[in-house]
Protein backbone atom coordinates (compact mmCIF):
# COMPACT_ATOMS: atom_id res chain seq x y z
CA UNK A 1 0.00 0.00 0.00
CA UNK A 2 1.11 3.67 -1.12
CA UNK A 3 2.23 6.06 1.71
CA UNK A 4 -0.32 9.30 0.66
CA UNK A 5 3.24 11.55 0.98
CA UNK A 6 4.76 8.52 -2.02
CA UNK A 7 5.56 10.09 -4.87
CA UNK A 8 3.93 7.34 -6.69
CA UNK A 9 0.64 8.56 -5.52
CA UNK A 10 -1.23 10.93 -8.01
CA UNK A 11 -3.30 13.18 -6.74
CA UNK A 12 -5.89 15.65 -8.63
CA UNK A 13 -8.71 18.62 -8.26
CA UNK A 14 -8.63 20.35 -4.53
CA UNK A 15 -5.79 17.94 -3.09
CA UNK A 16 -3.11 19.44 -5.00
CA UNK A 17 -4.62 23.23 -4.66
CA UNK A 18 -4.76 22.67 -0.97
CA UNK A 19 -1.33 21.23 -0.67
CA UNK A 20 0.73 23.64 -3.03
CA UNK A 21 -1.12 27.19 -3.10
CA UNK A 22 0.55 28.38 -0.54
CA UNK A 23 3.95 27.15 -1.36
CA UNK A 24 3.42 28.04 -5.12
CA UNK A 25 3.13 31.76 -3.35
CA UNK A 26 6.31 31.46 -1.89
CA UNK A 27 7.81 30.70 -5.44
CA UNK A 28 7.12 33.65 -7.28
CA UNK A 29 7.68 35.63 -4.29
CA UNK A 30 11.50 34.77 -3.84
CA UNK A 31 10.97 35.70 -8.22
CA UNK A 32 10.23 39.03 -7.68
CA UNK A 33 12.12 39.61 -4.37
CA UNK A 34 15.32 38.78 -6.41
CA UNK A 35 14.51 40.33 -9.69
CA UNK A 36 12.92 43.83 -7.49
CA UNK A 37 16.51 44.39 -6.47
CA UNK A 38 17.69 44.69 -10.03
CA UNK A 39 14.94 47.88 -10.58
CA UNK A 40 16.00 50.82 -12.80
CA UNK A 41 19.36 49.16 -13.40
CA UNK A 42 19.32 48.94 -16.70
CA UNK A 43 20.08 45.35 -16.61
CA UNK A 44 17.75 43.16 -18.55
CA UNK A 45 19.72 40.03 -18.44
CA UNK A 46 20.58 40.09 -14.78
CA UNK A 47 17.33 41.03 -13.51
CA UNK A 48 15.86 37.79 -15.54
CA UNK A 49 18.80 35.99 -14.27
CA UNK A 50 18.28 37.06 -10.85
CA UNK A 51 14.41 36.20 -10.98
CA UNK A 52 15.11 32.61 -12.96
CA UNK A 53 18.00 31.27 -10.02
CA UNK A 54 15.65 32.07 -7.47
CA UNK A 55 12.35 30.62 -8.88
CA UNK A 56 14.70 27.24 -9.83
CA UNK A 57 15.91 27.46 -6.26
CA UNK A 58 12.47 27.53 -4.76
CA UNK A 59 10.87 25.23 -6.75
CA UNK A 60 13.45 22.52 -6.14
CA UNK A 61 12.38 23.07 -2.49
CA UNK A 62 9.37 21.97 -2.99
CA UNK A 63 7.88 18.27 -2.85
CA UNK A 64 6.64 17.84 -5.92
CA UNK A 65 7.96 16.24 -9.70
CA UNK A 66 7.33 18.66 -11.40
CA UNK A 67 7.79 19.10 -14.78
CA UNK A 68 8.47 22.34 -16.63
CA UNK A 69 6.43 22.25 -20.15
CA UNK A 70 6.51 26.24 -20.32
CA UNK A 71 9.50 28.14 -19.37
CA UNK A 72 13.03 30.00 -20.15
CA UNK A 73 12.89 28.15 -23.44
CA UNK A 74 13.81 24.30 -25.22
CA UNK A 75 16.73 22.58 -23.31
CA UNK A 76 19.23 23.78 -25.92
CA UNK A 77 18.71 27.86 -25.40
CA UNK A 78 18.41 28.24 -22.02
CA UNK A 79 20.46 26.63 -18.87
CA UNK A 80 17.66 26.43 -16.46
CA UNK A 81 13.79 26.33 -16.25
CA UNK A 82 13.69 24.73 -19.77
CA UNK A 83 11.36 22.72 -21.39
CA UNK A 84 11.30 19.79 -19.91
CA UNK A 85 13.01 20.31 -16.79
CA UNK A 86 12.45 18.25 -13.92
CA UNK A 87 12.11 19.61 -10.86
CA UNK A 88 11.28 19.69 -7.50
CA UNK A 89 12.20 17.09 -4.20
CA UNK A 90 9.81 14.17 -5.36
CA UNK A 91 6.12 13.72 -4.16
CA UNK A 92 2.74 15.05 -6.00
CA UNK A 93 3.36 14.75 -10.05
CA UNK A 94 2.38 18.25 -11.53
CA UNK A 95 3.46 20.25 -14.97
CA UNK A 96 4.50 23.81 -14.65
CA UNK A 97 4.31 26.95 -16.61
CA UNK A 98 6.42 29.65 -15.70
CA UNK A 99 7.99 33.35 -16.25
CA UNK A 100 10.50 34.07 -13.98
CA UNK A 101 10.51 37.75 -14.80
CA UNK A 102 7.64 39.05 -17.28
CA UNK A 103 8.70 42.51 -18.28
CA UNK A 104 12.32 42.19 -18.26
CA UNK A 105 12.17 45.52 -19.84
CA UNK A 106 9.78 46.74 -17.09
CA UNK A 107 12.09 46.37 -14.76
CA UNK A 108 15.10 47.18 -16.05
CA UNK A 109 13.47 50.64 -16.60
CA UNK A 110 12.04 50.90 -13.53
CA UNK A 111 8.33 50.73 -15.18
CA UNK A 112 4.94 49.36 -14.33
CA UNK A 113 3.67 46.23 -14.56
CA UNK A 114 6.37 43.68 -14.35
CA UNK A 115 5.40 40.54 -12.50
CA UNK A 116 6.94 37.08 -11.52
CA UNK A 117 4.24 34.44 -12.46
CA UNK A 118 3.60 30.70 -12.62
CA UNK A 119 0.95 27.97 -13.30
CA UNK A 120 0.89 24.21 -12.14
CA UNK A 121 -1.62 21.64 -13.02
CA UNK A 122 -2.02 18.17 -12.82
CA UNK A 123 0.36 16.45 -15.75
CA UNK A 124 -1.34 17.60 -19.20
CA UNK A 125 -2.93 20.01 -17.72
CA UNK A 126 -1.12 22.76 -19.37
CA UNK A 127 -0.40 22.37 -23.10
CA UNK A 128 3.09 22.01 -24.03
CA UNK A 129 4.05 24.89 -26.61
CA UNK A 130 7.61 26.15 -27.99
CA UNK A 131 8.89 29.54 -27.30
CA UNK A 132 7.38 31.15 -30.16
CA UNK A 133 4.50 33.76 -30.87
CA UNK A 134 0.82 33.69 -30.51
CA UNK A 135 -1.99 35.89 -31.84
CA UNK A 136 -4.45 36.05 -29.01
CA UNK A 137 -7.69 37.93 -28.21
CA UNK A 138 -8.52 38.51 -24.45
CA UNK A 139 -11.58 39.40 -22.83
CA UNK A 140 -12.64 39.61 -19.01
CA UNK A 141 -15.98 37.07 -17.69
CA UNK A 142 -18.57 39.90 -19.62
CA UNK A 143 -17.62 38.69 -23.18
CA UNK A 144 -16.31 35.77 -22.81
CA UNK A 145 -18.31 33.03 -24.96
CA UNK A 146 -19.24 35.90 -27.51
CA UNK A 147 -16.22 37.12 -29.08
CA UNK A 148 -14.56 35.64 -32.31
CA UNK A 149 -10.75 35.93 -32.99
CA UNK A 150 -11.60 35.08 -36.35
CA UNK A 151 -14.20 38.60 -36.98
CA UNK A 152 -13.52 41.59 -37.79
CA UNK A 153 -11.84 44.08 -35.28
CA UNK A 154 -14.48 46.04 -35.32
CA UNK A 155 -17.24 43.43 -34.98
CA UNK A 156 -15.53 41.96 -31.71
CA UNK A 157 -15.17 45.48 -30.28
CA UNK A 158 -18.52 46.35 -30.60
CA UNK A 159 -19.39 42.91 -29.00
CA UNK A 160 -17.48 43.43 -25.86
CA UNK A 161 -19.07 46.92 -25.72
CA UNK A 162 -22.28 45.36 -25.88
CA UNK A 163 -21.34 42.69 -23.11
CA UNK A 164 -20.72 45.47 -20.44
CA UNK A 165 -23.47 47.91 -21.26
CA UNK A 166 -21.00 50.48 -22.55
CA UNK A 167 -20.14 52.38 -26.20
CA UNK A 168 -16.60 50.99 -27.94
CA UNK A 169 -15.51 54.79 -27.03
CA UNK A 170 -15.68 53.72 -23.92
CA UNK A 171 -13.36 50.86 -24.53
CA UNK A 172 -9.21 50.48 -23.91
CA UNK A 173 -7.64 47.95 -25.87
CA UNK A 174 -4.10 46.75 -24.25
CA UNK A 175 -1.72 46.03 -27.70
CA UNK A 176 2.17 45.23 -27.53
CA UNK A 177 3.78 48.57 -28.93
CA UNK A 178 5.33 46.55 -31.51
CA UNK A 179 5.57 47.54 -35.73
CA UNK A 180 3.91 44.55 -36.68
CA UNK A 181 0.76 45.83 -34.77
CA UNK A 182 0.25 49.01 -37.19
CA UNK A 183 -2.99 47.74 -38.73
CA UNK A 184 -4.31 46.31 -35.66
CA UNK A 185 -3.80 49.71 -34.05
CA UNK A 186 -5.19 51.23 -37.17
CA UNK A 187 -8.23 49.66 -36.86
CA UNK A 188 -9.01 49.58 -32.84
CA UNK A 189 -8.87 53.29 -33.82
CA UNK A 190 -10.85 53.35 -36.58
CA UNK A 191 -13.58 52.02 -34.52
CA UNK A 192 -13.14 54.59 -32.36
CA UNK A 193 -12.33 52.81 -28.68
CA UNK A 194 -8.88 53.69 -26.94
CA UNK A 195 -5.55 52.31 -26.69
CA UNK A 196 -3.14 51.44 -24.13
CA UNK A 197 0.15 50.26 -25.61
CA UNK A 198 2.77 48.29 -23.52
CA UNK A 199 6.45 47.47 -24.16
CA UNK A 200 5.83 44.38 -22.46
CA UNK A 201 3.95 42.57 -20.13
CA UNK A 202 0.54 41.11 -21.67
CA UNK A 203 0.01 38.22 -18.66
CA UNK A 204 -0.14 41.22 -16.11
CA UNK A 205 -2.66 43.15 -19.14
CA UNK A 206 -4.58 39.82 -19.48
CA UNK A 207 -5.45 39.58 -15.39
CA UNK A 208 -6.38 43.30 -15.43
CA UNK A 209 -9.03 42.94 -18.59
CA UNK A 210 -10.72 40.40 -16.07
CA UNK A 211 -10.85 42.53 -12.89
CA UNK A 212 -13.05 45.52 -13.14
CA UNK A 213 -11.38 48.92 -11.99
CA UNK A 214 -8.83 48.76 -14.23
CA UNK A 215 -10.25 50.46 -17.13
CA UNK A 216 -8.90 47.59 -19.13
CA UNK A 217 -11.73 46.05 -21.35
CA UNK A 218 -9.46 43.47 -23.47
CA UNK A 219 -6.21 42.46 -25.19
CA UNK A 220 -5.67 42.18 -29.10
CA UNK A 221 -2.64 40.99 -30.80
CA UNK A 222 0.76 39.06 -31.05
CA UNK A 223 2.57 38.19 -28.20
CA UNK A 224 4.74 35.80 -27.00
CA UNK A 225 3.06 31.54 -26.95
CA UNK A 226 4.71 30.92 -23.07
CA UNK A 227 2.70 34.02 -22.16
CA UNK A 228 -0.33 33.16 -23.87
CA UNK A 229 -0.38 29.75 -22.02
CA UNK A 230 0.06 31.54 -18.43
CA UNK A 231 -2.76 33.84 -19.65
CA UNK A 232 -5.08 31.10 -20.45
CA UNK A 233 -4.66 29.51 -17.09
CA UNK A 234 -5.66 33.26 -14.97
CA UNK A 235 -8.27 33.59 -17.61
CA UNK A 236 -9.88 29.56 -16.82
CA UNK A 237 -9.56 30.64 -12.75
CA UNK A 238 -11.40 34.28 -13.13
CA UNK A 239 -13.83 33.01 -16.07
CA UNK A 240 -12.30 35.39 -18.78
CA UNK A 241 -11.38 33.89 -22.04
CA UNK A 242 -8.62 33.70 -24.57
CA UNK A 243 -8.74 32.67 -27.90
CA UNK A 244 -5.10 32.28 -29.85
CA UNK A 245 -3.37 31.10 -32.67
CA UNK A 246 0.10 30.09 -32.94
CA UNK A 247 2.08 32.21 -35.09
CA UNK A 248 5.88 30.81 -35.59
CA UNK A 249 8.23 33.38 -36.71
CA UNK A 250 10.09 30.81 -39.16
CA UNK A 251 10.38 27.54 -40.80
CA UNK A 252 12.58 25.66 -37.84
CA UNK A 253 9.63 27.17 -35.27
CA UNK A 254 6.86 25.74 -37.16
CA UNK A 255 8.35 22.36 -37.36
CA UNK A 256 9.10 22.60 -33.67
CA UNK A 257 5.21 23.83 -33.29
CA UNK A 258 4.16 20.85 -35.05
CA UNK A 259 6.49 17.86 -33.45
CA UNK A 260 4.99 19.49 -30.24
CA UNK A 261 1.30 18.53 -31.71
CA UNK A 262 0.70 22.30 -32.07
CA UNK A 263 -1.93 22.74 -35.32
CA UNK A 264 -0.71 25.85 -36.52
CA UNK A 265 -4.21 26.78 -38.65
CA UNK A 266 -6.29 25.73 -35.35
CA UNK A 267 -8.22 28.49 -32.73
CA UNK A 268 -6.96 27.82 -29.16
CA UNK A 269 -9.22 28.44 -26.42
CA UNK A 270 -9.08 29.04 -23.01
CA UNK A 271 -9.92 25.01 -22.17
CA UNK A 272 -7.60 23.60 -24.84
CA UNK A 273 -4.38 25.92 -23.90
CA UNK A 274 -4.97 24.84 -19.79
CA UNK A 275 -7.18 22.14 -19.95
CA UNK A 276 -6.22 21.10 -16.09
CA UNK A 277 -9.11 20.66 -13.85
CA UNK A 278 -6.72 21.77 -11.24
CA UNK A 279 -4.78 24.80 -11.62
CA UNK A 280 -3.20 27.01 -9.21
CA UNK A 281 -2.18 30.66 -10.41
CA UNK A 282 0.48 32.68 -8.19
CA UNK A 283 1.97 36.01 -9.62
CA UNK A 284 4.14 38.29 -7.51
CA UNK A 285 4.72 41.59 -8.08
CA UNK A 286 7.60 43.15 -9.11
CA UNK A 287 7.35 46.95 -9.84
CA UNK A 288 4.29 48.51 -9.29
CA UNK A 289 1.37 47.61 -11.05
CA UNK A 290 -2.34 48.13 -12.40
CA UNK A 291 -3.57 44.66 -10.00
CA UNK A 292 -0.85 44.40 -7.89
CA UNK A 293 2.07 46.94 -5.53
CA UNK A 294 5.83 46.01 -6.47
CA UNK A 295 8.26 44.66 -3.68
CA UNK A 296 9.16 47.36 -1.08
CA UNK A 297 12.42 46.93 0.30
CA UNK A 298 13.36 47.97 3.95
CA UNK A 299 15.75 47.76 6.53
CA UNK A 300 15.19 44.05 7.60
CA UNK A 301 13.38 43.09 4.70
CA UNK A 302 10.89 43.47 2.39
CA UNK A 303 7.18 43.69 1.97
CA UNK A 304 5.47 41.69 -1.05
CA UNK A 305 2.10 41.30 -3.23
CA UNK A 306 0.68 38.50 -4.50
CA UNK A 307 -2.32 37.04 -6.32
CA UNK A 308 -2.98 33.54 -6.24
CA UNK A 309 -5.89 31.49 -7.48
CA UNK A 310 -7.21 28.03 -7.64
CA UNK A 311 -9.73 26.32 -9.90
CA UNK A 312 -11.16 23.29 -8.24
CA UNK A 313 -11.47 25.09 -4.78
CA UNK A 314 -12.79 28.66 -6.73
CA UNK A 315 -10.44 30.67 -4.33
CA UNK A 316 -8.91 33.94 -5.30
CA UNK A 317 -6.77 35.42 -2.53
CA UNK A 318 -4.42 38.45 -2.74
CA UNK A 319 -1.96 38.19 -0.29
CA UNK A 320 0.27 40.71 1.40
CA UNK A 321 3.52 39.26 3.02
CA UNK A 322 6.13 40.63 4.94
CA UNK A 323 9.71 38.78 4.91
CA UNK A 324 12.22 39.50 7.32
CA UNK A 325 16.00 38.93 6.53
CA UNK A 326 16.95 40.34 10.31
CA UNK A 327 14.81 39.40 12.76
CA UNK A 328 17.23 40.87 15.59
CA UNK A 329 15.96 44.45 13.89
CA UNK A 330 12.49 45.86 15.07
CA UNK A 331 9.87 46.00 13.00
CA UNK A 332 7.01 48.51 12.78
CA UNK A 333 4.58 47.42 10.27
CA UNK A 334 2.34 50.08 8.38
CA UNK A 335 -0.99 49.48 7.08
CA UNK A 336 -1.92 49.58 3.27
Amino acid sequence: MLDAASPAVRRTGTDIEKDLSLEIVQVTEAAAIAAGRCMGQGDNNGADQAATDAMRQALNELEISGRIVIGEGERDEAPMLYIGEELGKGGVEVDIAVDPLEGTNLVARGLANSIAVMAVSERGGLVHAPDTYMEKLIVGPAAAGKVDITAPIKTNLAIIAMSMNRDIEDLTIVILDRPRHKNLIDEVRAAGARIRLIGDGDVAAAISSAVRGTAVHGVFGTGGAPEGVLAAAAMKCLGGEIQARFRPRNDDEADRCRKMGIDLDKVYTTNELAPGKSIIFSATGITEGDILHGVRYFGSGCRTYSLVMTLDAGLIRFIDSVVLTDRRTPVQLERF
